[in-house]
């Protein structure tokens, strides 16, 4: 990762930031203090964000969606960085967090952006069902592959389809994606 980290990462807690310093000792951040974003944290993301990048970096579960909606909503452009459920998962006690993720981990998230500006993907919902991403046995466990396929995190069926149009994911993308799952599936049940 750049040394020059010119943007501020919007986290949730203090324990995020510090995971973060650890391993980036120039990152600048922004804590949200958890789910309720405070009208004063939102009002300083937008003026942060007339002169530097905003990236919001939460955790990948219920309260990390719903404080990346918010940000997102506030900082049309602000872009996005995903860890993965695994990537997030505490050694010990604890709950699901950026704090808890590698340093490759967190590099990673950090260098595989996301914008929400993309243009609509090129897909519906029909083609989201025929490659069995909703309402099959199977579609959580794909949908949790195919956000690590793709970087963008998991979700439940109905958040996933719509950050995958949020995103502009195109379908050659999502079936490629898809297939790749697929097949690394197949191959670890040999």
């Amino acid at each position: 990762m750049q040394k020059n980290f010119n943007a501020v990462v919007v986290v949730e807690g203090k324990d995020d930031t510090i995971r973060l310093k650890q391993f980036f000792p120039g990152i600048e951040t922004v804590e949200t203090n958890g789910s309720a974003v405070s009208d004063a944290v939102l009002a300083k993301l937008k003026k942060l964000a007339e002169s530097r990048e905003i990236i919001v970096f939460t955790d990948p579960d219920v309260n990390g969606e719903r404080i990346r909606r918010l940000v997102t909503e506030a900082v049309p452009t602000a872009k996005q960085a995903f860890i993965t459920r695994k990537e997030g998962e505490p050694s010990g006690q604890g709950s699901l967090g950026v704090e808890h993720a590698s340093k490759e981990a967190l590099e990673r998230a950090l260098s595989d952006l996301h914008e929400v500006n993309r243009p609509r993907a090129d897909f519906d919902f029909s083609d989201y069902v025929d490659l069995g991403l909703a309402m099959g046995r199977q579609s959580r466990r794909l949908r949790e592959a195919v956000g690590i396929k793709l970087g963008i995190g998991y979700a439940n069926s109905k958040r996933f389809y719509q950050r995958l149009q949020t995103f502009g994911i195109t379908f050659a993308e999502l079936k490629q994606a898809v297939e790749e799952a697929e097949n690394d599936q197949s191959n670890s049940n040999r």
